[in-house]
Parts: C-alpha cells; structure tokens; sequence
C-alpha cells in the first residue's frame, strides 16, 4: 500500500509562471523524495506602477509519497 502527502508551497519568478512552477519543485527536491506530481492551487502577478508584471507567484500543492 501506497501514502501520499501534499505539502503547499509558494514560489515566484520574474520571468513566467512556468519559471515559478519549476523553481517551487526543484526546491521541494532538495529535501523531499519521491514527488508525483504538483497542482497550481493559485496564480499572482506583482506590478509596477504602469501596469507592467514584475513577479509571477504561484502557490503548488506538491504530492510525494511517504518512504
């Protein structure tokens, strides 16, 4: 039998989301093993004052299964 846990996480990237999503996963592999697979649970964008995206945030729910 297999278990599953999710932790929630929150990372950001000032280039694109994909960015985001790869660098909150690359993290989380530093320390977690056997991840599964991540849901983006939300999207956020930080901006200047013209308007412009300066960050992408996104927070991920990243499962793994417990050793």
């Amino acid at each position: 039998m297999s278990v599953a846990k999710i932790i929630e996480v929150n990372a950001s990237s000032k280039t694109s989301i994909e960015d985001a999503v790869r660098s909150g996963i690359k993290k989380v592999a530093e320390t977690v093993k056997g991840i599964q697979g991540a849901w983006i649970n939300e999207t956020k964008v930080v901006t200047d004052g013209d308007g412009n995206v300066t960050e992408w945030r996104v927070n991920l729910r990243i499962t793994f299964l417990v050793q």
